[in-house]
């Protein structure tokens, strides 16, 4: 039997709701079964929620065909859910015009596991916490949690699914705006929590997943208060993979021992760059990635709108070195 156990650290006034519903969401999880080939199977995006339009939809359509083709078990959502303004509460039209009318592939009728993106705080990002309460695969239990996943009896992927809009908003500028939201996290909190956790992890791999960058070669660049208060822990404690969105493209950078995959090809695309830390990027083209993690080997592959494989790496936990193919 496959367990599967999720941590959440809980702000506001909510609290209390939020970890009861991350008892009952670790409750339903534990029918689960695992693979049979000793392997986590998943699909990564973000940058995606706009009725349709641009390349949601055909995105959309290959997502459920790499899900049923390699039996993916999960997806992990990368942040700016809705656009332009995210969503004002749970009764939203584009729950339904950009969401449940979008991904309706039964391949992907799979636990979501979602992160907030800066477009999410323009509205009411809490009302996303709230959704995992009417939704049987939007999984929110707070605003930063961790899911971790059986690989086979011995071996366990660990994701950490962070808050990272907060880290990019002061709180002076962001008073009165549009991100005054984001301006009242308490990041110290987050960061205490993400080290605490990675501390305590005792999985094989380690993956962290939040909606901007901490490097980029693309328009956004890197994001200097991540490098600051998140990059050094991945060191630290020895996570493997980083992956956001924010960037709308595709893109696989390794710095140091980290590799680090951009994802945020949901919908609308820009154009991208290459600088020397850039293992491939790919702009103007809608995509995204399908993940294979054995206890052993990460394989990650972006899949473009059209159903093709535009770049695969290999990643060996042990070496930690990435292998083009």
């Amino acid at each position: 039997m496959k367990q599967r156990h999720i941590q959440t650290h809980a702000c506001g006034l909510h609290a209390t709701l939020y970890l009861l519903l991350a008892c009952l969401i670790c409750i339903q999880g534990l029918a689960q079964v695992a693979p049979p080939d000793g392997s986590v199977r998943f699909l990564a995006f973000g940058d995606w929620g706009r009725d349709g339009k641009a390349f949601q939809l055909p995105v959309a359509e290959q997502m459920g065909r790499a899900a049923a083709a390699n039996h993916a078990q999960f997806v992990i959502v990368l942040g700016d859910n809705f656009y332009s303004d995210g969503v004002d509460s749970v009764e939203s039209r584009q729950w339904t015009t950009s969401f449940e009318d979008i991904y309706t592939a039964p391949s992907l009728q799979v636990p979501w596991y979602v992160a907030l993106g800066n477009h999410d705080y323009r509205k009411n990002p809490g009302a996303q916490v709230a959704y995992t309460l009417f939704s049987p695969r939007w999984k929110m239990p707070a605003r930063y949690y961790s899911v971790t996943r059986r690989i086979d009896e011995s071996n366990t992927v660990q994701f950490f699914i962070i808050d990272s809009t907060p880290y990019t908003v002061s709180r002076q500028s962001g008073q009165g705006s549009k991100r005054g939201d984001a301006a009242r996290q308490d990041t110290a909190a987050q960061t205490a929590w993400l080290e605490e956790a990675l501390r305590t992890s005792a999985a094989q791999w380690k993956i962290v997943c939040a909606h901007h960058p901490i490097y980029s070669s693309s328009k956004h660049g890197d994001t200097a208060a991540l490098i600051k208060e998140i990059q050094p822990l991945l060191e630290k404690y020895g996570v493997q993979i980083y992956l956001n969105g924010h960037e709308h493209d595709m893109q696989h950078l390794q710095v140091g021992k980290i590799h680090y995959f951009t994802s945020g090809a949901g919908s609308q695309t820009r154009a991208t760059s290459r600088d020397a830390r850039t293992i491939f990027c790919l702009g103007d083209t809608g995509g995204f990635l399908n993940v294979r993690i054995t206890p052993d080997e990460f394989e990650g592959s972006f899949i473009d709108y059209t159903g093709k494989v535009v770049h695969t790496a290999t990643i060996h936990r042990n070496q930690m070195a990435g292998a083009d193919r």
